[in-house]
């Protein structure tokens, strides 16, 4: 798990850095994966897991997105009192989009966000990186 984390981290960083084009070492075909970086507002990371936990994974699965699992930083300084980190995969980054699109335009979702931020907002930031598989690795299903 650590070793993921890790990994993810990674790819967030590198997503930030100005880099050159894709390695041609990314496959482009295959599924595709979103790795998502929630900064919860001071105080409200409880609040958010518990709207991911009653509402929002239910909703991810309804509009197509394959949860690939959700992690929390353990060290203080990397966000362990308010960064949630996940990765979603899709068919396609077009069936991304469609699915982002009917996700956010759900009445269900509508009602749910906004009671859960009836106190405030839960999230201060979102940073997300796009990924594609490696072509010398093929993940367990």
């Amino acid at each position: 798990m650590r070793t993921l984390l890790l990994l993810c981290t990674a790819f967030a960083a590198a997503a930030f850095a100005q880099t050159p084009a894709p390695s041609p070492s990314l496959k482009t075909t295959g599924k595709f994966y979103e790795l998502r970086i929630y900064h919860a507002a001071p105080g409200k990371l409880e609040e958010l897991h518990d709207r991911f936990r009653k509402h929002t994974n239910k909703l991810f699965v309804k509009h197509g997105m394959e949860i690939v699992g959700f992690w929390g930083p353990t060290e203080k300084e990397k966000g362990a009192s308010s960064d949630l980190i996940y990765i979603l995969a899709y068919p396609s980054r077009e069936a991304r989009e469609a699915s982002w699109k009917a996700f956010r335009t759900d009445p269900d979702w509508i009602a749910a966000s906004k009671a859960s931020e009836a106190n405030g907002k839960l999230v201060d930031k979102v940073d997300s990186v796009y990924m594609n598989e490696v072509d010398y690795f093929k993940a367990k299903k």
